[in-house]
């Protein structure tokens, strides 16, 4: 494809790494290992094996990594196209396309093992579904062909808590699908967002994403839908579920009142895109806090401290 075949330049070996690391878009990971990391805590009740820990958040970021290279390897069209990403390692040709997909393929491989030998099976096949989910159904499916991608392809991006509650009790149960959907219904309100901020670029080249199709008034329009989805969703944890406590509880209300907050405010001018950059950026630190909120609530210090003043009082 276009742009594909520039010959590589010359580099030393810290730049062919750093051109592989970027590959994986590294910035993506943290967001996905922390949605790991609190269903493991949920699922262990607090007490969550050091070692299946790091096992399965070093299988996650292996998986992940695989996905974004393979999505790489897929878009490099799109990515020299577009000058934002014009710049990435494909597209520069810094790295030849076969040689990412054999890069991908060892890291999948990798991930399906370590999961597989040191968590369980049914953590290492979902894990390898959430590839094969984001690469056929969202990079391949959806991402170019409806303004809808976000919303089902979000799906991939929900994948980690079931990998981090399967790592622990090798099965799934009502709280990691509640996690998933947690997660499946924060994705279109984080992405639209951003995407309300690149959305000439998406239109540069083609892809159907909900602002370049339906405009900024729509868009802003299922932002709202979507946070009043999802924020209610968040609280089933503490009740009727019951997993958490009133101190997740309260954390998750305040932080889902600040991500309507935000949300009425673009809703109100939908095309300031500083507004859309505000919404972008809480909605990473009110996922990642929701997280540290469960994580948190799950310690057993928590519940002594929690027993303690309800004694008290």
């Amino acid at each position: 494809m276009t742009g594909t075949s520039i010959a590589s330049s010359n580099q030393n070996l810290s730049e062919v790494i750093k051109s592989y690391y970027q590959l994986t878009k590294p910035r993506i990971i943290p967001l996905l290992l922390i949605t790991t990391a609190a269903s493991m805590w949920i699922a262990s009740d607090g007490r969550v094996d050091p070692f299946l820990l790091l096992i399965t958040l070093l299988g996650g970021t292996l998986a992940a990594g695989s996905a974004q290279v393979l999505n790489c390897i897929y878009d490099r069209d799109i990515d020299y196209e577009m000058t934002r990403t014009r710049k990435r390692p494909i597209p520069a040709g810094k790295v030849q396309p076969v040689h990412a997909l054999i890069f991908a393929s060892a890291l999948g491989v990798l991930s399906f093992s370590l999961l597989a030998v040191f968590a369980n099976l049914v953590a290492a096949l979902l894990a390898m579904s959430g590839i094969v989910f984001y690469m056929l159904i969202y990079t391949h499916w959806l991402k170019r062909h409806t303004t809808q991608n976000i919303v089902i392809g979000g799906a991939a991006g929900s994948i980690p808590p079931l990998v981090g509650w399967a790592a622990v009790t090798g099965d799934l149960s009502l709280v990691p699908w509640l996690l998933f959907a947690i997660i499946f219904l924060w994705t279109p309100p984080h992405f639209w967002a951003l995407a309300l901020m690149i959305k000439e670029d998406y239109a540069e080249v083609g892809v159907p994403m909900l602002p370049v199709v339906k405009g900024e008034a729509e868009t802003v329009k299922q932002i709202w839908i979507y946070t009043w989805l999802v924020v209610p969703c968040s609280l089933l944890l503490m009740y009727p579920l019951g997993n958490l406590s009133i101190l997740y509880g309260a954390i998750a209300l305040y932080l889902g009142y600040k991500f309507l907050s935000k949300a009425w405010e673009l809703k109100q001018d939908p095309t300031n895109n500083q507004l859309a950059r505000g919404m972008f950026k809480y909605s990473i630190f009110y996922m990642m806090l929701l997280c540290v909120a469960m994580i948190v609530d799950t310690l057993p210090v928590t519940h002594q401290l929690l027993g303690m003043v309800f004694t008290c009082a």
